[in-house]
């Protein structure tokens, strides 16, 4: 599905299956999108913030959370009268840098993966999560670095993620890399179980990636100079049993 030119940079994406939408950020200037996936539908837009980098977009319940490349989040809701009520929570130390950040509903939790973090190395990628229920960072965890590099014949790699989600059938952890073009597959406690080269040709900046409740995917990608910007649909296709 391609995408105006207002959207050359989308960001992060979250499927709405009340009524088969997309909404998305882009990273620059603060508006929420949504897209219809019904063709003849406008797009709409509501500015939740200023300027700023902006990374991923979750949304858990009626309430979005907009994550920035500091870590920082901005989570917002409508009221009765459509007006956009927002809380900052920022992220508690600085030198970071994320792009991802996805819903756990097992644990209740946000979770921040790096993109560029002052304490990992070329082995490991530190989460960081976020507690809705207490509204405050709580703990983290790693992914295994090592064994992506493993996996596509590399000794190591400086992996470099740019969105994240939950498979809702499989509840397996989909994580895209625009900079490494790759799609890895991880169980919940980080363990490499998959690992996929992207074509370039396609995946020219995957930035977004969700699901809809029937396990069907949406990647993202930002026009990246080339052409526009436009969602990719992948259906999801049960494995039979034998």
């Amino acid at each position: 599905m391609k995408l105006p030119v207002e959207l050359d940079e989308i960001s992060g994406v979250a499927f709405y299956s009340k009524d088969t939408s997309v909404f998305a950020i882009g990273d620059e200037f603060g508006w929420l999108y949504k897209i219809p996936l019904t063709v003849g539908k406008p797009i709409r837009k509501w500015k939740f913030s200023s300027e700023g980098d902006y990374e991923d977009l979750v949304m858990v319940d009626k309430v979005f959370y907009v994550l920035q490349s500091n870590g920082n989040i901005t989570a917002f809701t409508f009221d009765d009268h459509n007006k956009i009520l927002t809380q900052q929570q920022n992220f508690p130390a600085s030198g970071n840098e994320f792009e991802i950040l996805y819903y756990n509903p097992k644990i209740f939790k946000l979770v921040m993966l790096c993109k560029d973090c002052e304490t990992d190395k070329k082995k490991a990628l530190t989460a960081f999560y976020f507690n809705l229920l207490h509204k405050q960072f709580d703990d983290s965890s790693s992914i295994n670095v090592t064994a992506i590099a493993n996996m596509i014949g590399e000794e190591k790699i400086k992996f470099k993620p740019s969105a994240a989600a939950i498979h809702p059938i499989t509840n397996e952890l989909y994580i895209v890399s625009s900079v490494n073009k790759l799609l890895v597959i991880t169980d919940q406690k980080g363990n490499v179980k998959q690992t996929f080269v992207l074509d370039p040709a396609l995946f020219k900046q995957p930035e977004g990636i969700t699901f809809t409740p029937e396990g069907d995917m949406i990647i993202s990608n930002e026009a990246a100079d080339r052409g526009v910007a436009n969602l990719l649909f992948y259906k999801y296709n049960k494995k039979v049993k034998p």
